[in-house]
Formats: structure tokens, sequence, C-alpha cells
């Protein structure tokens, strides 16, 4: 075993999936936490993840070889602060937040780029808390890794093979191209989102004819505006900077947009619409594959075996039920399930899930409302 005790300050869903996935694979492997709520501790205590049955303090981190901090990325800056002075100088301090700028900048100036890398696993549960948790929820999920300048390859490439041990990819990245990616793929999307759903909550009539034949492309586009208020606050206010930049880069193209339909520029409109068709369809495997038709999908959990995917393949085929897609999801930060199938109409979608739910796959559809 490469490491004899873990700490987790913060233990909910992804804390909690990282611990589960460690005690399942190095039972000896001594694991402690603290959280928000005592009965968290008891609730891990009693399901034998962890060696304390009471909260943590600070000095009790001590002697761990990884701490991960698992809190919002505010409360994890201030917990760093109390870490400096108590952990051992060849311990790894590692997070799991969205954002990564302000978490780097509070390491490089408390003087402790020598012993945190940053993590990001981009997988995620609309359950939260440690109930929700499972050591294969980073099945195949992309894992980011932010390494400071003074990291060493010896102290990556460890913290490789032990995001590796959870299942997960690892993929190194700047703590700001991080920043600056997941801005544009992830948080701009959601201002889009909210902004949407407010100018049509905003400009609806009094008999919100809008909200009642609301369907396709509106649904698709807006579903993420579901999503925690609170924590995409925090995520707005951390990833700042980068976000700022994006929404002007994006207000630019609104702006183009504009003025080519006030000009009735066919061919610019013509152009840019089939810019962005081809580089959407470029994407693989994706949550929708066009907003505008029908899509009858599933996600299923899928560990990750020799022979997995044609073992569900298998099943399906023998009960004549053709697949139209199939793929890996690695960034399941907003979905659940690590495959996604793509089925031809609504009858084989149900008769699919009837036939893997019976088969002990673990199901999850995606439902409009």
């Amino acid at each position: 075993m490469p490491f004899e005790k873990i700490g987790f300050i913060g233990l909910g869903l992804i804390g909690g999936s990282i611990a589960k996935r460690l005690k399942s694979l190095y039972p000896d492997l001594t694991i402690i936490a603290t959280a928000g709520h005592l009965s968290t501790i008891e609730q891990a205590w009693n399901e034998n993840l962890i060696a304390n049955r009471t909260l943590c303090g600070m000095e009790d981190f001590r002697d761990c070889d990884y701490i991960f901090l698992c809190t919002p990325v505010r409360k994890n800056i201030e917990y760093l602060r109390q870490l400096k002075e108590i952990i051992r100088k060849d311990c790894i301090v590692t997070d799991v937040g969205s954002v990564k700028t302000d978490i780097h900048r509070e390491v490089e100036a408390l003087g402790m780029e020598a012993q945190f890398i940053g993590g990001h696993p981009m997988a995620g549960s609309e359950k939260t808390g440690l109930s929700g948790a499972s050591e294969y929820l980073l099945e195949n999920a992309y894992y980011i890794i932010t390494p400071t300048r003074a990291s060493t390859a010896e102290a990556i490439g460890a913290f490789r093979r032990l995001v590796r041990s959870l299942g997960a990819i690892p993929l190194v990245l700047d703590y700001e191209a991080h920043d600056y990616a997941t801005a544009a793929i992830s948080h701009l999307p959601h201002i889009i989102a909210y902004g949407l759903v407010n100018l049509v909550r905003e400009s609806d009539d009094e008999n919100e004819t809008m909200k009642m034949i609301a369907a396709g492309g509106f649904k698709d586009i807006t579903r993420i505006a579901s999503s925690s208020p609170v924590m995409w606050e925090n995520i707005c206010l951390s990833n700042r900077e980068q976000l700022l930049k994006l929404i002007n880069a994006y207000i630019a193209v609104l702006t183009r947009t504009r003025t080519d339909i006030e000009q009735a520029d066919s061919r610019a409109l013509l152009d840019a619409f089939a810019a962005a068709k081809d580089y959407r369809d470029s994407i693989a495997i994706t949550p929708r594959n066009g907003a505008l038709k029908n899509v009858y999908e599933l996600y299923l959990d899928l560990l990750d075996e020799a022979g997995g995917i044609a073992t569900v393949a298998t099943i399906l085929a023998s009960n004549n039920l053709n697949i139209k897609n199939i793929g890996i999801i690695h960034n399941r930060e907003f979905e659940q399930g690590v495959l996604r199938l793509e089925m031809y109409d609504e009858n084989a979608l149900n008769s699919a899930v009837s036939l893997l739910k019976k088969h002990h796959y673990t199901i999850y559809e995606r439902k409009d409302s």
C-alpha cells in the first residue's frame, strides 16, 4: 500500500465516494474525517469507513499522507490555513473544487506549493451527502490534476496513480487553463441557461403561454438551470475573472449575430450556424445529440472490467433491441451513469430499461419536465 493514512475534511458525495473506493481497495488503510455534522461522522464510522467516531480537530490530521479538502472552495481555503503549521512536510493536501485559481493563489501566499496538488473530479449526481456516495462514482470520469510550480514529478506521479486507482482518468492541467476551460464548457452554459429562463419568465404573458408551450430546444438548453443556486453563486464568485472574459466574448458573439440578423446577412448566418454544427457534431459522446429532435437515451453504471460494454450490448441484442449510439461519459459533473445508450424509439428505450434492471444494472433516465 503506497500510503497508510488519509484524511478527509468534508465527507459528502465526492469525498465520501473517494473514501469508499480507497477503503474498498485498501482495507487496512486508516481513514479519518471531519464534517459539518456529527451525524455524518457517526454514519461513516458505523459503515467501518473511518477510524474516528467523533469530529476530528485539525491536530488529528498531523500524520496523514494525503488530506482531501472536500468542502466549498472558500471553506477549503480556511482549512488550508489551519493545516499549514500542522501537517508533515511530505504530506500532500489536495482539494476537489471545480474552481482552482483562488486556492492555488492562497497556497502560493502560504508557501505551501510543495505540499499541494489541486484536483477536480468531473463526476457528480443529484444525490448529496455521504448517503449518496458510491465507490464507483468516479469510474471512467476525468479527474483534473493541477500541480503547483513546486510539485515534484514524483509527487505528481504518485497522485496520478492514486487517481487511477479510483477508476478515474487523470488529466494534468495548469490551474488557470483549467478555470478558463471549465468557465467555457460548464460555468458559462449555466449562466446562459439561467439568463434564458429568466428572460422567458419576465417576457411571458399573464396566461403563461411561453411556459405552457415550452419544449424541445428550450427544455434541453435550460435543463441545467435547475442546479443548486447556492453552488453556482459560489462558482461565479470564485471563477469571476475567467467567467467575465467569456461572458464578454459571448456578448460579442451575440452582438455579431444580432447585426447579421438586422442586416439580413444570409451568408454570415449560414456560415456561423454551419461552423457551430460541424464543431458540435465532432463531439462524439454528448448529453444531447441535437436539441430539436427526440432522443431516447439512458445512462447506466458500468464497472471498469473487460467486456463490460460487450455484455450490455449482448443482453440487448439477444432481445432484438438495436442500439443507435453508445459511449462512455468521461465528464459527468452534472450527469449520472458511466455508459450512455441511445435507442431508436421510446418502446425500445422502455424495453432496454426494464431488461437491464432485471440484470441488476443501475439505470438513470433523463426526464424532461
